[in-house]
């Protein structure tokens, strides 16, 4: 015990004293590096903080990813993001050697074009400044010739350039304009979608950044440390460019025939148009007007003519009952703050087509006897008597004819859209079976389409609970309850492909930054609406709304091509306020659907808006050029009439298509249609005839307009009483049947319009096919604001 304790005693001193010797040894080491390191920081510490932070800003840098491309059904770019350069100036580093001073400024100068004496005040200004972004967004063909200068081992490095860099971005790129504006949507400044694809599609567009990271290594050489950036897939639409183009451009001439043609004001408050594949549910096509360039999206140009909103994007409304609001002019809009143009021009990028709602109209009735046939309650071969109106509840639901149709068959109602013989049938009907099929149509949901916006109308249609009988009357015939375009056209598709309702959706499949498919995204047939027995009748009342002797769609029918279809038009709420929603469902070819049409035009710039040839003229127009492009033969003889207009369309594209190919360019007018000259040839862009052509053809369309002004209103001099106007070339005066001449017929002409005067009530009547747009003695309906007075 004693030896162990002895032992330790003597390693603890030895211990002791080697302890003491080596805290000195340390401590003098210590005290050593110390001062060194004082010294350091006094005389070189500033060169080392230098070079610390300019291998921060150099090495340690974000690697930003580039955004997925967004393109159409041919592969054509809708969007995509370039790649651009901010100028970065280093004020620190440039003064950290005189040396550098000189080069530096003389460099920015001489390659941007840069203002010297500014660059100097800066750098003098701020000397520790180490981040001052000199220019944005430049390309690299802007920078390439300075990046010369500061590339290592290049032949043209300079190295006293120093204290410059350039920090990548990339920037959103749409290269057709305002074409498909609101399906693809944009993108704010920091790279989030907003509106249409962009923003629906967003987390799949969007990549993730990557990093460059510098260090020492133990040599003091400069290492780097790269995580590349992962960038975006790219998707690939349903949208057909082609089709979009020819939608867009009939949209853009609808607007500049009837633009301030009535009221001051575009040609309506909205006009839309969706082209869908009925056995598939894609949508070819998708535009409305007013529209907008994706590249500048808040030109203010773009808001004159629309109707004012208020912070709760709400129209203002207007001080006339022809007025459905105030309408943007440039005294207005100069009056607007901020926050005011916000509001509008959040207005002008909502897509119509998806985002807005209305009472759709007589565009239902083929829903109604659907419903009725489907569910057994009618065999289609009845025949109701229609005297103009029916009563529920102490008020008159008037027929579109109120003087009355007489003996009316279910197919017939459909063809001269008869409210009476919808009501009829809707009493059959009932409310559960009413409500339990609008439903199975998808009314009141969302057909949850790939596009952001979509409205919500599950508050906007009766449940059977709800349902009085003027609800269920006035819903026969599309009025009391709201659906939006989408919604409609995807429902319709349903009616006459054989009941299949399909999901309708614009993406068709997903690409990675490779060019790899990702995803496919298949057609999805959601329920069975209808049978197809069902189906075959529904194809078979609505080929009789265009090619019936009384059909009121006959002018939707594009020449060379039988199509099927259903005219509307819904009063908009409050009644009697002479506002209306006009609208055509269509679908060719007539004896088997390939594709669907649908065109909304909402309060048609016009003294009488109440006339579904606003949207009929429209759809004429578009599939007159685009069934020819999908290879969908003609069914029909063409007349000479039709056949010049074909002749006209041809003349167009090839005068088109040698422009392009030899550069020659030719004077355009409004529609971006050739200026011909006297001789039938296109005037070519000179010095001299440029402006007088401009001029010339300025002068023609304001006559024109003029004389077009209210298309369905007032009778324009030598005009024909009975309303057997040419318009564009392509009114058609319906047949009358000779032993059966309408009462209003012998009514008196009121000079100012060319409408018959009703006798009774002072109401107009439009000689075109006879539905009252009303005076001092509208009828008293108002059902709780559910209700309608008309409907075809």
């Amino acid at each position: 015990m004693s030896r162990k304790r002895s032992k330790a005693q003597k390693f603890t001193i030895g211990m002791k004293k080697k302890l003491a010797v080596l805290f000195i040894v340390v401590l003098t080491a210590f005290v050593g590096l110390s001062i060194r390191l004082i010294l350091i920081t006094r005389d070189n510490g500033e060169a080392y903080e230098k070079q610390v932070l300019s291998q921060q800003k150099y090495d340690s840098t974000t690697i930003p990813y580039r955004r997925g491309e967004i393109l159409d059904a041919n592969g054509t770019v809708l969007a995509y993001s370039e790649k651009v350069y901010n100028v970065i100036l280093d004020a620190k580093l440039v003064l950290s050697d005189e040396k550098f001073l000189e080069p530096t400024v003389s460099a920015l100068v001489r390659c941007f074009g840069f203002d010297e004496g500014e660059i100097r005040n800066y750098i003098s200004e701020h000397p520790d400044s180490q981040y001052y972004t000199l220019a944005k967004q430049l390309t690299y063909d802007q920078i390439s010739e300075f990046q010369g200068l500061i590339t290592i081992g290049g032949e043209n490095q300079d190295e006293n350039v120093q204290g410059v860099w350039f920090e990548e971005n990339y920037v959103r790129k749409y290269p057709n304009g305002s074409m498909a504006c609101d399906v693809v949507g944009f993108t704010t400044s920091d790279n989030n979608g907003l509106f249409g694809l962009e923003e629906y599609y967003n987390d799949v567009l969007s990549g993730s950044n990557g990093r460059i990271y510098g260090y020492l290594d133990e040599d003091s050489n400069l290492e780097r440390t790269t995580i590349p950036a992962t960038d975006g897939n790219s998707i690939v639409t349903t949208i057909d460019g082609n089709l979009q183009s020819i939608v867009e451009k009939y949209l853009q001439e609808f607007n500049d025939t009837y633009k301030d043609a009535y009221r001051e004001g575009n040609g309506a408050n909205n006009i839309g148009c969706v082209i869908m594949d009925v056995n598939n549910g894609d949508v070819l096509a998708m535009g409305s007007y007013p529209k907008f360039d994706l590249n500048d999206t808040k030109n203010p140009e773009n808001l004159i003519g629309m109707p004012r909103v208020d912070e709760r994007g709400l129209k203002i409304a207007g001080e006339s009952v022809y007025d459905s609001g105030v309408y943007i002019n440039q005294a207005m809009l100069d009056g607007m703050s901020d926050e005011e143009k916000m509001w509008n021009f959040n207005a002008l990028w909502r897509n119509f087509c998806i985002s807005d709602t209305y009472e759709p109209g007589s565009v239902a009735k083929p829903f109604t006897v659907a419903t009725g046939i489907e569910s057994g309650m009618i065999t289609g071969n009845e025949v109701y008597d229609c005297g103009g109106y029916l009563e529920f509840g102490g008020h008159r639901i008037y027929c579109h004819n109120r003087y009355g149709d007489g003996a009316v068959s279910v197919a017939r109602g459909i063809e001269i859209s008869c409210n009476v013989a919808m009501m009829k049938i809707g009493q059959v009907i009932g409310p559960d079976i009413f409500a339990q099929f609008q439903k199975n149509f998808g009314f009141g949901l969302k057909t949850n389409i790939d596009l952001a916006g979509e409205a919500r109308t599950a508050g906007l249609t009766y449940s059977a609970e709800d349902m009085g009988s003027s609800e269920l009357a006035t819903g026969t015939f599309g009025q009391g309850f709201n659906v939006d375009m989408i919604e409609m056209i995807t429902a319709f598709s349903s009616l006459v492909n054989g009941g299949k309702y399909y999901e309708p959706h614009v993406v068709r499949k997903i690409l990675n930054s490779s060019g790899a498919t990702v995803k496919s995204i298949e057609p999805r047939v959601l329920r069975q609406t209808i049978s197809e027995s069902t189906s075959d009748k529904i194809i078979e009342y609505c080929n009789l709304v265009v090619a019936g002797d009384e059909g009121t769609g006959k002018t939707a029918r594009p020449a060379g091509y039988m199509i099927g279809g259903k005219t509307g038009t819904a009063e908009t709420v409050p009644r009697r306020n002479r506002q209306y929603v006009v609208s055509f469902m269509g679908y060719a070819p007539a004896d088997d659907p390939q594709i669907a049409i649908y065109v909304v035009v909402d309060r048609p710039n016009a003294m009488d808006q109440a006339d579904a040839k606003f949207a009929t003229r429209v759809v004429r127009k578009v599939l007159t050029e685009a069934l020819p492009y999908l290879n969908i033969p003609m069914t029909e003889p063409v007349t000479e009439e039709e056949q010049a207009e074909l002749d006209e369309l041809r003349e167009k594209e090839i005068m088109m298509a040698a422009s392009k190919q030899t550069g020659v360019e030719y004077v355009l007018d409004e529609n971006g249609d050739p200026v011909l000259d006297e001789n039938g040839n296109p005037i070519p862009v000179d010095a001299e005839s440029s402006g007088e052509a401009a001029e010339s053809e300025e002068q023609e369309g304001e006559g024109e307009a003029a004389n077009q002004g209210d298309d369905t209103g007032a009778a324009s001099e030598g005009q024909a009483a009975e309303g057997d106007a040419e318009g564009d070339g392509i009114w058609e005066k319906i047949p009358e049947d000779e032993n059966a001449e309408p009462v209003w017929k012998s009514f008196e002409i009121d000079e100012a319009t060319g409408y018959y005067i009703d006798p009774e009530n002072g109401d107009l009547i439009n000689p075109e096919d006879g539905h009252s747009i009303g005076g001092e003695g509208l009828p008293d309906y108002e059902p709780d604001e559910e209700g309608a007075t008309e409907g075809n």
